[in-house]
């Protein structure tokens, strides 16, 4: 099955007042590039959510949008430094003893001082979190892998349309083969006797081995063959379950190898503007399977 690895997939988890909205966004990468976006409180949950990508996505570039909402409680939590609130009342009264005035000491007054109350992030239960979090996570890559695999299955009907192609200009390739060797000959007897002025004493037999000297450089049977049998080898990998966009790849660059071969040994002007298609389709088909994980 062939999997694009551009997609989309999002999700909403909630439980009791936490909740986390999920974005994962996925495009083409040589490699696998996971980047993650979320609150720096979660940070210690990055390599776990690594984790569970990576069962789910083997090769592009992923990124992860994730945001977190205390919806009910408040995540933060009022503390007293009561001996810092002490040091400040033990100073006051220093002050008033010293300098006879009036002692008008309130908490309001104490609580104004720096540092007397102080704001902290309440602490969230750990094993809570990343079970909500993993809940949303796998939604969201459940999401994402239908998508991937619905543009994976348009993409595989584009491929072996052009592949067909390819056979169909390989079939004209392979036709044409045998009469450039014959059209060779022709053209060697019609030199050698207007070379002679039209004497009929021709060394068939050296004609015989110029003809059979150049159908052995432009022979391209052996290319022909290797080219068809990669088409056989791409289609097969198509259908593997693994992500088989570096195997396709690398395919199409030996049928580059191929074809440029049989272009160069042809010496023929039918067959060279027949590989230039064939090139052109490989071409097309190399853009589109650099979406294929």
């Amino acid at each position: 099955m062939l999997i694009s690895m551009t997609g989309f997939g999002r999700s909403e988890v909630q439980k009791e007042y936490k909740q986390f909205n999920i974005e994962l966004k996925t495009v083409n990468h040589r490699y696998m590039d996971i980047s993650i976006k979320m609150p720096r409180s979660f940070a210690f949950l990055e390599d776990n959510i690594r984790q569970v990508v990576k069962n789910y996505i083997k090769r592009g570039r992923i990124e992860i949008y994730i945001n977190y909402k205390n919806i009910g409680e408040s995540d933060v939590k009022v503390s007293t430094d009561m001996a810092l609130a002490h040091q400040y009342i033990s100073a006051l009264e220093e002050i008033h003893n010293s300098f006879k005035i009036e002692k008008d000491i309130a908490v309001s007054t104490i609580a104004r001082f720096p540092d007397v109350l102080q704001l902290e992030k309440a602490e969230e239960d750990e094993e809570i979190i990343w079970n909500l979090l993993n809940e949303g996570l796998i939604d969201a890559l459940n999401n994402l892998s239908g998508m991937r695999q619905v543009e994976g299955l348009k993409l595989k009907e584009d491929l072996l349309h052009r592949l067909e192609t390819l056979v169909l200009l390989i079939k004209k390739i392979e036709v044409r083969s045998p009469e450039i060797v014959l059209e060779h000959k022709e053209r060697l007897n019609k030199r050698i006797k207007e070379l002679l002025d039209g004497e009929s004493d021709v060394d068939e037999s050296r004609i015989a081995l110029e003809v059979a000297l150049f159908a052995d450089r432009s022979n391209i049977t052996e290319e022909i063959v290797r080219l068809n049998s990669h088409i056989s080898q791409f289609k097969k990998s198509m259908k593997q379950e693994e992500a088989v966009g570096r195997k396709l790849d690398f395919i199409i660059q030996e049928m580059n190898r191929e074809i440029n071969t049989i272009g160069s040994k042809a010496n023929d002007l039918t067959i060279s503007n027949i590989v230039v298609d064939v090139k052109s389709e490989l071409e097309k088909i190399r853009e589109q399977i650099q979406n294929i994980e």
